[in-house]
């Protein structure tokens, strides 16, 4: 890294020639008349702007697409850059705009319509130190000619001698000193030399060009041979106020040198696989990371997917595995739907789409996705990482391990994979799981859908369909407005153990009444008859005989218990502590 202040002719320069471009990752050119105006301001009173950043161009380690600053002329594109633009883009080109190009500067007003503007500087505001900031740095229309909303002309400076005469130097003459003389000279012809608006003119020379000539920016250069991964990692860093790089920007600006649209084949392979609501959260940047940790796999060496991983991926290796991953992907979401997850909003953990796509693409060679055996274990492992809880935090390490020791596992029932190990359910996690913030929350709920709970009303078993169609949400057994009259704990009564999924119709026969009232209203109404309805109620675990004798704390230990086996038999592991002194404080009684 190199640091050292660069005048800013000497930027604009470089910028205009095409020897510093901008790395194709770079977002478009948005600042607006106002910011151009202000920023404008800063350079012609030597206020510093903040520094810039480069780099330079040329290792083949490091091979972006770039292109050229808008507003440099087209025929710039052809040359090879010598520097690329990583920090500073949206003050240089708006410099390089107003300050250096003849063309009009091709920006927006504050409400985002899009103008044409030429920039003026008024000689004598310039020089008044009591004159106001708007009234120094004036934007015209490309025509030059400024009116009023009613159409009233208020500054015409469409020819050089309406610029003479009122004293506005174009601001894209002020870096070039041969432009500056020739406008000098018409100046002071049009004001038949007369000495005191020389006196002016010089002084303005003096005091604003020169200065403004002389203005120079600190500039950090990167070395040629920075790594990818640092480049990504300084854009991020550099680029706070904006959109952060993401690994999937710079991958494509990197395969892009080898004519290959990224971007595009992501959508159209996003429209084909990614249509379903589960899918929809995945990103291209977690495309990119589970192809990466299935490439690393098939090649046999090192199994990783860290960002510096995803930062090498080649080309070569996003076109043998890209279609293969998309199928794994969309027979991760055909095994979260056997598991009743059906929406993203329920899904524990998207990371943990990562790993499971990888292994599904790996698995689905020579069918062994078919075999029952297979997606039980896939299912087994899928569930300890839900409520072992073990995805909310970074996890490259995870996926290697999970997607080597899956594989191992199926073929070796001895093998059990690390994530499954490492499982492990506390009893008083219950207790805590009260919003759908929690994986282990939604993975509490999937487990009530899968066991085939149906409507208490109509019996229908909650599927996919039903899902849908009945609007299914998760909702209070009993309900919220009877367990606070009653005085019951929240921590008990807006916990998961109290909560189930019903159609929105059912959630409005139930109310706010005790569960014995709304269960008789059910069958006062002929809907259904008490030994059907109790079996409704079995189908979610609910203990029919607390309810209806409004049996809170009963019902409570019943259905905590019947939980707990669900995620035992789920995640395949035995749930220890469910007797202890804690356990008991905390229920009432045991839950063993």
């Amino acid at each position: 890294m190199k640091t050292n202040d660069r005048q800013i002719t000497d930027l604009l320069q470089a910028v205009d020639s095409g020897a510093a471009q901008l790395p194709d990752f770079q977002r478009s050119w948005v600042w607006d008349d106002g910011r151009i105006k202000s920023l404008i301001l800063s350079v012609i009173r030597k206020f510093p702007v903040g520094a810039a950043m480069f780099l330079e161009y040329g290792n083949a380690n490091v091979r972006f697409k770039y292109r050229i600053v808008e507003g440099v002329p087209s025929n710039r594109a052809n040359v090879t850059p010598s520097e690329l633009i990583l920090d500073g883009q949206q003050r240089l080109t708006s410099l390089y705009s107003a300050l250096y190009s003849d063309a009009p500067v091709h920006t927006r007003t504050d409400k985002g319509k899009d103008i044409s503007r030429y920039y003026y500087i008024s000689i004598e505001k310039a020089l008044d130190p009591n004159a106001d900031d708007e009234e120094i740095i004036i934007s015209v229309p490309e025509d030059r000619i400024l009116k009023s909303s009613f159409g009233r002309i208020e500054l015409d400076l469409s020819r050089p001698e309406k610029e003479y005469e009122h004293k506005m130097f174009p601001l894209n003459r002020i870096l070039d000193f041969a432009k500056v003389m020739m406008w000098q000279n018409g100046y002071q012809a049009y004001h038949n030399f007369d000495p005191n608006a020389a006196a002016l003119f010089n002084r303005f020379s003096t005091e604003i060009i020169a200065k403004t000539l002389k203005y120079a920016m600190p500039v950090i250069t990167l070395e040629k041979d920075t790594p990818k991964e640092a480049v990504c990692r300084v854009f991020e860093n550099v680029n706070t106020g904006g959109v952060s790089l993401t690994v999937f920007e710079l991958i494509t600006a990197v395969f892009a040198m080898d004519d290959f649209e990224l971007r595009k084949d992501w959508e159209e392979r996003r429209d084909r696989f990614f249509k379903g609501d589960i899918l929809s959260v995945v990103t291209a940047t977690d495309f990119l990371t589970a192809l990466t940790l299935l490439a690393s796999f098939k090649c046999g060496g090192t199994v990783s997917c860290k960002k510096k991983d995803v930062l090498n991926l080649t080309l070569q290796d996003y076109q043998e595995y890209a279609d293969a991953l998309s199928e794994g992907f969309a027979e991760a979401e055909k095994i979260l739907q056997e598991e009743r997850i059906f929406v993203s909003r329920d899904l524990p953990y998207s990371t943990q789409l990562i790993p499971l796509a990888a292994i599904c693409a790996v698995l689905r060679e020579g069918r062994k996705l078919r075999v029952a055996n297979v997606r039980d274990k896939i299912k087994r492992w899928y569930w300890c990482g839900v409520f072992g809880e073990l995805y909310g935090a970074a996890n490259e390490t995870r996926y290697a391990n999970d997607i080597v020791q899956v594989i191992e596992w199926i073929s070796d029932s001895d093998k059990i994979p690390k994530t499954c190990q490492e499982s492990y359910f506390n009893p008083l996690r219950l207790l805590t799981m009260q919003t759908r913030q929690s994986a282990a929350y939604k993975g509490v709920l999937a487990l009530v859908l899968k066991n085939h709970s149906q409507d208490f009303i109509s019996g229908r078993d909650m599927d996919f369909t039903a899902y849908k169609s009945e609007n299914i949400d998760i909702h209070h057994i009993f309900p919220k407005d009877y367990c606070e009259s009653h005085g019951l704990p929240k921590q008990k009564w807006n916990s998961v153990v109290n909560k189930t999924p019903l159609s929105y119709g059912t959630n409005r026969e139930i109310g706010g009444v005790a569960p014995s009232e709304y269960l008789a209203k059910i069958e006062r109404k002929g809907q259904v008859n008490s030994q059907v309805l109790d079996g409704y109620l079995a189908s979610h675990w609910i203990d029919s005989a607390s309810c209806r004798h409004d049996d809170f704390e009963r019902f409570f230990i019943k259905r905590a218990m019947r939980l707990l086996a669900a995620i035992e038999e789920a995640t395949g592991r035995g749930i220890s502590g469910r007797d202890s002194e804690d356990v008991i404080r905390a229920f009432g009684a045991p839950l063993a």
